[in-house]
């Protein structure tokens, strides 16, 4: 399995956005169908695309998914169980991080409050993978963060998928996916309220629907297709990389697994390995696929690194020797895994952190999901009258007199006690108003 090769000042053009412009006008009109035909509209597209029979049930139940919970094996339920624990106990350090500020200004006090949003929509992919796991990483997010009332949308809901929604504790489960899931989460369609927020991953229509939906509910990120990038100077273990850029590659055929390293010499190695655990692995079509679609770079240190900063990879795996200095260094990553004993699919089950995270370079300026998608900050301000509050009077009429706006200045001047009343104005028929 030969990696294709590319030049470090290549790198960036090897990206394909995460939302087709060609696929828009159709996500519009799906959007506009359900916005205006609500139940009717969605029903239609779920029984075309998301394999529901005529007639049959749009939502599922907190009873229904208790249900499917409880016919799992003892040994499914204690993985759902586990992994939620550690999601959540993550989120809780958090949301203890998130605490809300008050600090003295002139005159008085000003701060935040921390405050969840109400309702929350949670996307699970159920395609050619479903991912319980998504499941749990956002609905139990959610929970810690405090939203009120949580949502899950996930197309064919497998078992394992209604489980997790049982565990996560959702309210219900629309089982639509799709541009026509995350509308209905976005307008409302009864008995799906209309969410303050739509958080998870999924594919193309579904980020294209958050992308246009954007103005309308609250949105996490727009993850495009699954990326790792692994950082390696000659040291690295070609059996593990190439494990590690196998998980990744099953994931869909548009995955972006990359190998960036110092040494030509462990690229062949590590293509070797690529061809020996394909030769056994069951999803090796899907594999085989998005490793045409990476690529590997070979580069000197300070060169790997800036490719590495040039990516800003969803995941970026560090080997080799250099792997502890080089995380002290880089920081454009939805998330790192530091050293080879550190697989990236812990990352992806459940160690802690959320496996949501920014894809196609927006690592750059964002991070992935967590309690903080979840979360307002309203501010406030609270001033006593005095010397204080006058000086920020005459300084906030000051700038509004030099922006043009003389009512903000009227209004802030009559909060002024140092200022004398104003005295009669002229009216426009020559009177005088008092």
């Amino acid at each position: 399995m030969r990696l294709k090769r590319v030049s470090a000042d290549d790198v960036g053009r090897e990206r394909q956005p995460a939302v087709p412009r060609a696929i828009i006008p159709t996500v519009l009109e799906i959007i506009e169908s359900v916005r205006e035909g609500g139940e009717d509209a969605l029903r239609e597209y779920a029984e075309r695309w998301d394999g529901l029979d005529a007639g049959g049930a749009l939502v599922r139940t907190p009873g229904e998914m208790e249900a499917a919970l409880d016919s799992l094996p003892r040994t499914d339920r204690d993985v759902l169980e586990r992994t939620a624990s550690r999601i959540e106990h993550f989120a809780r350090a958090q949301m203890e991080a998130a605490a809300p500020v008050s600090v003295p200004v002139e005159g008085g006090t000003a701060g935040d409050r921390v405050v969840p949003v109400r309702v929350a929509g949670c996307y699970a992919p159920g395609g050619r993978f479903p991912l319980p796991s998504s499941v749990l990483m956002t609905a139990v997010t959610a929970r810690v963060a405090g939203v009120r009332e949580v949502w899950l949308a996930s197309p064919k809901p497998s078992r394992e998928v209604m489980a997790a929604g049982a565990v996560a504790g959702v309210d219900g489960l629309l089982g639509v996916g799709g541009a026509q899931a995350v509308a209905a989460m976005a307008y409302g369609v009864p008995p799906v309220p209309r969410c303050d927020v739509v958080v998870g991953p999924g594919n193309q229509w579904v980020t294209a629907a958050k992308l246009l939906l954007s103005g309308i509910v609250g949105i996490d990120l727009l993850a495009g297709p699954s990326e790792l990038a692994v950082l390696s100077d000659e040291d690295g273990d070609p059996a593990l990389i190439a494990a590690d850029l196998l998980a990744q590659a099953e994931h869909d055929p548009a995955a972006l697994p990359v190998l960036i390293t110092t040494s030509g010499d462990l690229v062949a190695r590590v293509e070797r390995e690529l061809e020996r655990q394909l030769a056994s692995l069951p999803t090796a079509e899907t594999a085989i696929a998005a490793l045409h679609n990476g690529f590997a770079v070979v580069a000197p240190e300070a060169e790997a690194l800036r490719c590495c900063e040039e990516l800003a990879p969803e995941h970026l795996q560090l080997h080799g020797g250099r792997a502890e200095a080089w995380a002290q260094v880089l920081d454009r990553f939805g998330a790192v895994f530091v050293t080879e004993s550190v697989a990236e699919v812990f990352g992806d089950y459940g160690a802690g952190p959320n496996h949501t995270l920014p894809t196609g370079g927006t690592a750059r300026f964002t991070g992935g999901l967590s309690v903080l998608s979840f979360l307002r900050r309203p501010t406030w301000l609270r001033l006593e009258p005095g010397r204080e509050r006058d000086l920020l009077a005459r300084d906030a009429a000051a700038l509004a007199r030099m922006e043009g706006l003389e009512a903000h200045a009227r209004a802030a001047e009559m909060r002024d006690a140092s200022r004398s009343p104003p005295g009669p104005v002229e009216t426009g028929s020559g009177q005088r108003a008092s």
